[in-house]
């Protein structure tokens, strides 16, 4: 008797560990790496020794501009920013699709004001976007099959960031012009919310959590009129205490900096010509790269060595080896790579490119 019943309770371990070696949460997530090719226009995918694999048929639609293109952190969706006549339009992407599939299937969430991503939630199957930025500005959480909801968050909310595994996050906002900024963490879905930190002078922009969510780096843009100018990157613990510049950064243009994978490094643009006054108005004159700087440490490094042009916001695999970004030279735009080992740096495709997007599906 007590050997059948031990032999059942072995049985049943048994049967438990190998159901828990079969779950969704124990399988491999695969790397996938997209770039957006204009002409013919689609989405092209990478192999992981960079070799274009299939693609992903995609035109913009009449009248917009391809704004920017935001990888949901774990899934199959790309989200895509549009520049329209009406303001920012944002659609999301089925990628699982392919060019022997046909077109990719988008979904419009908001299609009554404009809409303006924020940030994808923790666990990619929503993104939080601010709509309607002219009239009765307001936060939703959308989900990928286009079921939303409003937060109870300021409108006048610009940035957003969730926090990793979790599903409280930061968002930044300001008051207007000459009022600076306040950096919040909220938990409950925004139900709660407390001040991290202010600064009267500067616009806290890209606040984001380092991969274990112990700190938070921003950049700091002058509260000015001047639509582009030297900032500043800075760290802080996730508690908002021992707030510290790291370096010197690119302001306006809407390049955030990242953490690596391993959170001892962060990837920025830096603007190489401070001292001229026409890249403060201008993108056009904006010279830049990419450096990284270690956050221990606060040691530099260069990646890239551009003397013209400019780069925008460096994009980490997520192995940590390999940094992806846009470069744009004399109006054309094209997706670089460069191996932090070796330090080389190739492009990807002879035709014009942009948005480089790491996913993990």
């Amino acid at each position: 008797m007590h050997h059948k019943l031990a032999t059942l309770f072995y049985l049943l371990i048994f049967s438990f560990l190998f159901l828990l070696s079969c779950s969704p949460t124990s399988q491999t997530l695969q790397t996938t790496f997209y770039i957006y090719r204009f002409d013919p226009p689609a989405f092209v995918e990478f192999s992981e020794d960079f070799q274009s694999i299939d693609e992903i048929p995609f035109s913009i639609p009449v009248n917009c501009g391809l704004f920017d293109v935001f990888p949901a952190p774990i899934g199959k969706y790309l989200l895509i920013e549009l520049s329209c006549p009406n303001g920012q339009t944002v659609l999301f992407l089925d990628a699982s699709s392919s060019l022997s599939a046909g077109s990719g299937s988008t979904m419009q969430p908001v299609t009554d004001s404009d809409s303006h991503f924020l940030a994808w939630t923790s666990d990619g199957k929503a993104a939080y976007l601010k709509v309607d930025s002219l009239g009765n500005a307001r936060i939703l959480r959308v989900e990928t099959n286009g079921k939303h909801k409003d937060m109870d968050i300021i409108g006048w909310t610009y940035d957003l960031a969730s926090k990793p595994n979790s599903n409280d996050f930061l968002f930044t906002f300001s008051r207007g012009l000459g009022s600076g900024s306040e950096l919040y963490f909220t938990q409950n879905n925004g139900r709660d919310a407390k001040v991290l930190y202010s600064d009267p002078f500067n616009y806290i922009s890209y606040a984001r959590f380092s991969p274990d969510a112990s700190q938070i780096a921003f950049i700091k843009i002058p509260d000015s009129q001047t639509p582009f100018t030297v900032g500043e990157l800075w760290v802080m613990d996730v508690d908002g205490s021992e707030p510290h510049k790291l370096a010197d950064a690119d302001a306006g243009h809407g390049y955030a900096a990242n953490w690596s994978p391993d959170g001892t490094r962060i990837a920025f643009v830096k603007r190489e010509n401070a001292e001229d006054e026409s890249a403060n108005q201008s993108s056009d004159s904006l010279i830049s790269n990419i450096y990284l700087v270690n956050v221990a440490g606060g040691e530099l490094t260069q990646v890239t060595h551009f003397r013209n042009g400019r780069v925008e916001t460096p994009h980490w695999s997520p192995a940590g080896n390999t940094l992806a970004f846009t470069t744009v030279l004399n109006g054309r735009m094209e997706v670089q790579i460069a191996d932090i080992d070796s330090g080389q740096i190739r492009s990807l495709m002879t035709e014009s490119t942009c948005c480089p997007a790491w996913m993990r599906k």
